[in-house]
């Protein structure tokens, strides 16, 4: 990211004032685009607000830029040897189309992991890149020879890669599943995309946990989908509340994450379990199982995924590698139905030929290496040091206001404020503090809940960062 050059004569903000009109002159800020306001011009390039000021005056004073009422700052309309009908009105386009922005806490959060500022971060849900298996994977570039062809791949995925996976949830998930029933996909969320814009249509009903990852989803709106929530106790969902919901509106499939459920990290109880695929069968109805987290299981044997449960087809298999190995190796998988798989695999060549053979190459041999297993122990030891490191600092610095039940696995920590507290406040206070979390509302929770990550940031830094966030809780929480 452009920052402006404090060793230089020339001013901040002259050099600002430059930047920006370089970027208008190129076309990457056409007329009518949004400018930021000036406290968040400062905030992304790290300067005074009056510096920020100047800037924008100096624009203004050239006609490149002008307040509008009610709008904030934009860029003109009426550029010199430019007339408005020469440019598309771009504001329209970006905010037309079917596919939804991210929710505003989302895009905030983001921002501020962009902008550079040193903030302690325990919103991300990825691992921290001393977690991933970077020893392993150098050696397998080292070690073997890279021989594929480097054309479009097999839309359903490496076949190499596919044949190790049928393997890994043999061995590891008990899931009985041949190459042919799997699809790579690039992460979880592609899987759970594919599903929404092939399997469903607009209208259609669907049952989510809730609280639950998938509200802070916009593609289930955006395929015009209507969503409707189970709740979630210490035992998981209710098998009782699908049949309620397929008695009122007909749902058409049920998204689970019952494995150490992100947020709350809830596993479903066995004898849930049991009646919840028994009564998704009974009703014809599919089972999208979202299984990221149970590999990170911290006390005991990883929980057995719905799937094993599974003898007429009733559950698709989502998983990944992100939780438990690397997300920027973006590989993901689904089991379904070989109808299901070829017509998804189908929807992947139209949208992208198919992943990067390279990634797939990679986890291919990975998967078929010793280095698996050592990496999954060695994951869970450092995890679990890092919840019991974040569960201590919060007993310390927030003994009275915080609450949360203790999760044998996955990578967060789901937290009840005991007192009303507004979650916008509280985020800006935190990222005010340096130090970022995502509000529960994001997840459809009420006001009052908080999701930190303890995968993300280093060991170092969670004492300092429950440090900030208690400040910033205290702050927020403190009467006028």
């Amino acid at each position: 990211m452009w920052k402006p050059e404090r060793s230089t004569n020339k001013p901040l903000y002259r050099q600002i004032a430059e930047h920006i009109e370089q970027r208008i002159s190129i076309g990457e800020l056409p007329p009518g685009s949004v400018l930021p306001s000036e406290r968040k011009l400062a905030e992304q390039y790290g300067i005074n607000r009056s510096t920020a000021v100047q800037a924008y005056d100096e624009l203004r004073a050239s006609g490149v830029i002008e307040r509008v009422p009610g709008s904030g700052t934009r860029v003109s309309k009426h550029l010199w040897g430019m007339t408005p009908l020469s440019v598309p009105n771009w504001s329209r386009y970006v905010e037309g189309g079917t596919f939804l922005p991210n929710l505003p806490f989302m895009r905030r959060i983001r921002e501020s992991i962009q902008s550079g500022e040193n903030h302690i971060n325990f919103a991300s849900g990825e691992l921290a890149p001393e977690l991933a298996p970077n020893e392993a994977v150098r050696t397998i570039m080292t070690q073997h020879p890279f021989e594929e062809t480097l054309g479009y791949g097999d839309p359903q995925g490496y076949a190499p890669l596919r044949v190790q996976l049928a393997s890994f949830l043999r061995t590891y998930r008990q899931i009985q599943a041949t190459d042919e029933s799997i699809l790579i996909t690039s992460g979880s969320q592609q899987s759970l995309y594919l599903i929404t814009q092939c399997l469903l249509s607009p209208g259609d009903a669907i049952a989510i946990e809730n609280p639950s990852y998938c509200y802070s989803l916009p593609m289930f709106q955006s395929a015009g989908l209507r969503l409707f929530g189970l709740s979630v106790d210490k035992h998981g969902v209710n098998p009782e509340e699908i049949r309620t919901l397929y008695r009122q509106h007909r749902i058409r499939m049920v998204f689970l994450n019952p494995n150490y459920q992100n947020p709350t990290g809830t596993v479903l109880a066995p004898a849930r379990r049991l009646e919840i695929v028994a009564c998704c069968e009974q009703l014809g109805i599919p089972i999208v199982e979202d299984d990221a987290f149970s590999m990170t299981s911290l006390e005991t044997d990883p929980p057995m995924p719905l799937k094993t449960l599974d003898h007429g087809g009733t559950v698709i298999y989502v998983g990944s590698l992100s939780k438990i190995a690397a997300s920027g190796l973006r590989i993901g998988w689904m089991v379904a139905p070989q109808s299901v798989i070829h017509r998804l695999a189908d929807a992947r060549q139209q949208m992208d030929f198919g992943l990067s053979i390279f990634p797939q190459w990679i986890a291919a041999h990975f998967l078929n290496s010793g280095e698996l297993a050592r990496h999954l122990d060695g994951l869970r030891l450092s995890l679990r040091h890092r919840r019991d490191l974040l569960v201590d600092a919060l007993i310390r610095e927030l003994p009275e206001e915080i609450t949360f039940e203790l999760p044998n696995g996955g990578l967060n920590l789901w937290c009840k404020v005991n007192k009303p507290v507004g979650d916008y406040e509280l985020l800006e206070k935190g990222i005010k503090q340096g130090v970022l979390f995502v509000p529960g509302s994001v997840y459809g929770s009420e006001s009052g809940y908080v999701r930190l990550s303890y995968a993300r940031p280093r060991e170092e830094e969670i004492e300092t960062g429950i440090r900030k966030f208690a400040e910033a809780l205290r702050t927020t929480l403190a009467p006028r």
